[in-house]
């Protein structure tokens, strides 16, 4: 490994990126005019919690800032990056649970099994759990492992977005965004999705479709709140 590569993956550094991201995140949503639909929503977590909150990958960097007096504990990868995400997380007022799912979107497989079984502790703990449903490497398309943790814990899944119309969206694989300050933004939170406990692959794969959709939904809304198409890019 080389000097450079040493330095940037050193624990101060590390921390630094990690003071300074979370940092500007809270800038963006301090001088954000945002709008939550429906004006109740964070009520209506808190009447039904612990609840588990999904959203697409790249599209979740705000939903921490959106959460209020919520507590919530987040599945960050065990990749390398995953520290950095994991401090930042952390710096926002939420709990990392670390861990991934396989490239079939479930947690109980390939590494994930200590992790799946940490959230659903944390969730019959009285722990909220938010996490991005997309199937590894593969944007915008949800995965069992939401589904199955909701089965298992007996949960609602509730759809989340929080976007802003001043963005940088860049070209990698789940079309990272990242919010700019002082624009429009919005807080969409959908309907809830329950798992019977009973449900056969069957069921397990139109509620996995459904959450997709759901989710899909919410984002699309989320951006017309504020003016724009998902993908669209807008400066003011």
């Amino acid at each position: 490994m080389s000097v450079f590569k040493r330095i940037v993956r050193s624990t101060a550094v590390q921390a630094a990126v990690a003071r300074l991201a979370s940092g500007y995140l809270r800038l963006v949503w301090r001088t954000g005019r945002f709008v939550t639909e429906p004006p109740d929503a964070l009520a209506r977590l808190r009447a039904e919690e612990p609840v588990i909150a999904a959203m697409w990958h790249g599209q979740h960097f705000l939903v921490p800032l959106a959460r209020e007096d919520l507590r919530f504990k987040v599945m960050i990868t065990r990749h390398r990056d995953g520290d950095l995400y994991a401090d930042v997380a952390e710096r926002l007022g939420v709990v990392p649970i670390r861990g991934s799912g396989d490239p079939a979107g479930r947690f109980d497989r390939k590494g994930g099994v200590a992790a799946f079984k940490a959230m659903v502790r944390a969730l019959r703990e009285g722990w909220n759990i938010t996490l991005t449903a997309d199937v590894p490497k593969v944007a915008r398309v949800a995965g069992l492992g939401v589904v199955m943790m909701a089965q298992v814990s007996g949960r609602p899944i509730y759809p989340v977005a929080v976007v802003t119309r001043r963005r940088i969206e860049l070209s990698n694989w789940d079309r990272t965004t990242i919010g700019l300050p002082f624009s429009r933004g919005a807080v969409v939170v959908g309907e809830p999705i329950r798992v019977p406990r009973e449900a056969d692959d069957a069921l397990q794969e139109a509620l996995r479709r459904q959450v997709e959709a759901a989710i899909s939904a919410v984002t699309a809304r989320a951006y017309a709140m504020v003016g724009v198409s998902p993908g669209e890019r807008a400066v003011g």
